[in-house]
């Protein structure tokens, strides 16, 4: 019987966001040492692939793994160190999962996955391991894309779509659980709720949650419908001593347009308001009273598009476009919306008057 000795550190990192340059909770998993245990042969897990099963063992979890189960590969990345001199020193391997999308070789993962890394290594279902270049990365949507050489057996994952998806549905989850010892791991549950925040102050859009046991490992890996279409990347978990069941993932449609910019880009393009406000609630706590709901800037560019338009530090936004925002959320869903050029309407109240401005958004660094 095969021991596992599994050594892991689990860093947790929560940077702050700020709009237009937001980021959100992230965590890393660091391999140390090497363990590879064969829980079957090769020959063994091909044999029980082409079994031929009944209708009650062959169950849409069967069938949806069948269908996307080769499209998840693992992603190893080197973690490094400085010493006390300043020196690089290895420390281990980041282990993730990420998802094959497209015919090109480009693979979806988390950008926490891929760290500061510009290359890393991709374990493909075949059993094959190469190398991979990471194209780009958006810390605050925790997306990035790796690209490898097309594998000529692996067909692309079915992408699927998240908006349709209803609480309790079938949810499947795959990826590579406490590393790549474990690679291939399917867990099934369901949709537990949708549109769910954890980081309000650096979250750019709601999360799905499900039940579909997700672990540290499985980051970047896919979360599937019942046809084994892709509807989620798997991004976090709430991790805390009695708490089970509660993992989160990105929306497909919510990631697609990131995915997109960052293939065509390298980084992501959005625009810029050039404000920096805060909802009601968070206002409150910091004895800064208003009326009514919306978003009270605190601060401005002096030289953003914003303030030239004739905005104030003080101002409550109740709405852009006609769109209502009284969270910082609500305000970066609607500005991922736009792009850089564009010009909105915000409607927004000063000293109790409702007044209009029209803004043409510029474009933020990279």
């Amino acid at each position: 019987m095969n021991r596992i000795s599994l050594k892991k550190a689990i860093a947790g990192v929560c940077i702050a966001a700020v709009l237009g340059v937001g980021a959100g909770c992230i965590y890393s998993e660091i391999q140390s040492g090497t363990q590879n245990p064969q829980v079957k042969t090769e020959s063994t897990q091909r044999k029980a692939a082409n079994a031929e099963l009944s209708g009650a063992r062959n169950t849409y979890v069967v069938q949806a793994a069948k269908k996307s189960g080769s499209a998840v590969v693992g992603i190893t990345t080197k973690v490094y160190q400085q010493d006390m001199f300043n020196r690089a020193v290895f420390v281990g391997e980041g282990v993730g999962s990420g998802v094959l999308i497209d015919k090109e070789g480009h693979i979806v993962t988390n950008a926490h996955v891929v760290a500061d890394a510009t290359t890393v290594s991709v374990s493909l279902s075949n059993g094959e391991t190469v190398n991979g270049t990471v194209i780009g990365k958006d810390t605050s949507t925790d997306l990035a894309v790796v690209q490898i050489n097309p594998p000529p057996d692996i067909e692309p994952i079915t992408i699927g779509d998240s908006d349709t998806l209803q609480v309790g549905e079938p949810a499947i989850a795959i990826g590579n659980p406490l590393g790549l010892e474990f690679k291939g791991s399917v867990t099934s549950g369901v949709i537990s709720a949708l549109a769910r925040t954890v980081d309000e102050s650096g979250q750019r859009f709601p999360l799905i949650q499900t039940d579909a046991a997700i672990n540290p490992g499985n980051s970047g890996g896919a979360l599937l419908n019942a046809d084994g279409d892709l509807i989620g990347i798997n991004s976090s978990k709430i991790a805390r001593e009695g708490v089970e069941g509660m993992g989160f993932s990105i929306p497909i449609n919510e990631a697609k347009p990131i995915i997109e910019s960052i293939i065509k880009n390298g980084y992501v393009i959005r625009p810029y308001l050039g404000v920096w406000a805060i909802d009601k609630e968070t206002a409150a706590q910091n004895n800064l009273a208003f009326s009514g709901n919306g978003l009270a800037i605190v601060q401005l560019d002096s030289d953003g598009p914003a303030a030239n338009a004739g905005l104030r530090r003080g101002d409550i936004i109740t709405s852009i476009n006609g769109k209502d925002v009284t969270t910082s959320m609500e305000l970066r869903q609607v500005m991922d919306t736009l792009k850089p050029g564009d010009t909105v309407t915000i409607t927004a109240k000063r000293n109790g008057q409702t007044f209009t401005k029209d803004v043409t958004l510029s474009q933020t660094s990279k």
